[in-house]
């Protein structure tokens, strides 16, 4: 048959001692689940030749397509504050690269294609609950605007997976700008040394590219460029409300896009505290903590490029301190500008001004238990004419809204039109995601899942037909709700 795809496997060429060549193994009856035919067409493959059964065998491992050459990566990671010296890819797989319709070179990697020589106890398996998961919950981040590796299909494979009970096995394929993580980094430094760490930094430039404005001083502009992107990404995850659960150095990705789907989930209830993963018992990754966190994992990226910085180890320290300690403040231009969005207010008003008052309202949240989605929501029916149901606590809140309403008298069109694409009307509800995924295992009915797709797929639009995934979880299920780690 025609290639799927058109490899080019720079990672695997150039690098080829950070990783080891490994096979997928075999699934004994492949069922496609999930094609995500858009992003297939931005990979330059065909929808129809991927769901053919020659295509379904390749996106299970049980055919290695034309080009690919499958590697497990080596990292290392951070978990938790603690660092695990090797990690790696245990149960995934680096398929190869493709150069997309944009011209961007995108990674094609398998989740679930079994063992590796990085799998320590696992079986390097992946339930399909989880699977569908991560497809389900990047794509609405995707819609959102948000950058985010995404899932390209979802196939079960008809072999069981043992957890806490026998679940249905899946292979997940996912694509990305890239999968080399701050824990890559962390690897070689750790291991292979200062050359090592220059190849990898090298090839990450060369792909990745550099800072907006450049200084000439090629891995103080990685480290600076990198800042950047995370500080973007985490005020962007705060605008839609999303937590990680597990910002492990593992999972910040050089790229700056978002990556693992397992313990993560969305707020309801407005609550800087907020944790929904069941292992993360002392709040390190909660919502409020995120930026913090960036900047702690920022930290070790910068430890692992400071024989790079500069030959004088004094110096070296200087140039990654001068950058860490700018994050908070290149993070909290990029909140402000995501959450004056979110407020149709523009660039013009007073920052200390504008940010207390975008502060006050989280409080009001807060104190009254809002839905975070529905408040912001709100805010933009009212600002475009509209009578919403607005925040609890009327009194407190009308004292907001005058002083909201003076800051911005005149919302014109292009400031309203950016207000209603900061503040969705659905996400991916918790309970919506569960109930979906509870009926496609179990069940073997995906229509609430193609369902919940549809939805998050058209985050901003609303419809008569949808009501039901813009309504907020009962509390008993918020109170009781966790997520694992199952991709």
């Amino acid at each position: 048959m025609p290639d799927l795809f058109t490899f080019d496997n720079s990672y695997a060429r150039e690098l080829a001692d950070f990783c080891v060549r490994w096979p997928p193994a075999a699934a004994s009856q492949p069922l496609l689940r999930f094609l995500n035919n858009e992003l297939a067409r931005e990979l330059g493959a065909d929808p129809a030749a991927l769901a053919s059964e020659d295509g379904v065998a390749a996106l299970v491992g049980n055919r290695v397509p034309q080009g690919a050459e499958p590697v497990a990566q080596a990292y290392a990671g951070h978990q938790f504050g603690g660092f695990s010296p090797q990690l790696g890819d245990g149960r995934a797989l680096l398929l190869g690269e493709v150069i997309d319709r944009q011209g961007q070179r995108r990674d094609i990697a398998f989740k679930g294609s079994g063992r590796t020589p990085f799998s320590r106890s696992g079986d390097g398996k992946c339930a399909l609950g989880p699977a569908l998961r991560e497809a389900l919950i990047g794509e609405a981040m995707h819609a959102l605007g948000i950058p985010t590796t995404r899932a390209l299909a979802v196939v079960a494979t008809g072999d069981p997976v043992r957890r806490e009970r026998a679940l249905p096995g899946a292979v997940l394929t996912r694509v990305a700008a890239s999968h080399v993580r701050v824990g890559t980094f962390e690897f070689l430094a750790q291991h292979l040394g200062e050359p090592a760490v220059r190849r990898l930094a090298d090839y990450v430039i060369a792909r990745h590219g550099g800072p907006r404005e450049s200084r000439g001083e090629p891995y103080r502009d990685l480290l600076q460029a990198v800042a950047e992107r995370q500080a973007e990404l985490v005020a962007r995850w705060l605008g839609v409300g999303f937590i990680h659960g597990v910002m492990n150095t593992d999972n910040m990705t050089i790229s700056g896009e978002t990556i693992d789907y397992g313990p993560c989930a969305f707020l309801e209830a407005y609550d800087p505290a907020a944790v929904f993963s069941s292992i993360d018992r002392q709040g390190r990754y909660a919502y409020g903590r995120q930026a913090a966190i960036a900047q702690w994992n920022l930290a070790r990226f910068a430890e692992t490029l400071l024989p790079l910085l500069d030959a004088v180890p004094e110096r070296a320290v200087a140039i990654a301190t001068e950058i860490i300690e700018a994050f908070p403040g290149r993070h909290a231009s990029a909140w402000l500008r995501v959450f004056r969005a979110k407020l149709g207010i523009d660039e013009r008003g007073d920052t200390a001004d504008d940010r207390c008052l975008i502060e006050d309202f989280l409080t009001l949240l807060q104190t009254g238990a809002d839905d975070f989605t529905l408040a912001f929501r709100a805010l933009y029916e009212l600002a475009a004419g509209g009578t919403p149901d607005l925040i609890a606590g009327e009194a407190l809140f009308a004292a907001w809204r005058a002083r909201w309403q003076a800051r911005q008298p005149q919302r014109p069109p292009q400031l309203l039109a950016a207000m209603r694409c900061a503040n969705p009307l659905y996400i991916a509800r918790n309970h919506q995601v569960e109930a979906a995924l509870d009926a496609a295992v179990d069940g073997g009915d995906f229509a609430p899942f193609e369902r919940l797709l549809e939805v998050v797929r058209q985050p901003f639009d609303a419809r008569p037909d949808a009501a039901a995934y813009a309504t907020p979880a009962p509390a008993a299920f918020t109170d009781s709700y966790r997520t694992f780690c199952g991709t």
